[in-house]
């Protein structure tokens, strides 16, 4: 059975500066959990790597993106700011409307595929 084909979207505001899913899914994932830990192992992602996309994405935009607060006897956390939860919303917005805006070019070019096997 063949899978429907997945289009992404990802956003170059400048060399090294962008903006994916990954991102989008991590800030998703922080905004679930209330945890930058937890967002990243739910994406199979270590500790270390969800912190430093964080960090990057917080120095990307004129407003953090991300708080969060040291762990201790009642635990740390993390939050989606304001201008996080605007880009994430913005980001997924753009998703859906590439998706529903090319679903006639993406069948013309799955039609046009060779089939698998050959």
């Amino acid at each position: 059975m063949t899978s429907a084909p997945l289009v992404t979207l990802r956003v170059d505001f400048a060399p090294g500066v962008r903006l994916g899913p990954g991102k989008a899914d991590l800030l998703e994932g922080i905004r679930d959990t209330g945890s930058i830990a937890a967002a990243g192992r739910r994406m199979g992602m270590s500790y270390k790597r969800a912190w430093m996309l964080v960090e990057t994405m917080n120095a990307m935009f004129a407003e953090p993106l991300v708080t969060s607060s040291k762990g201790g006897r009642a635990g740390g956390g993390a939050e989606l700011t304001a201008a996080g939860q605007d880009i994430l919303a913005a980001f997924r917005i753009m998703e859906d409307r590439l998706r529903t805006s090319s679903a006639g070019e993406i069948a013309t070019l799955s039609r046009l595929l060779r089939p698998a096997g050959d």
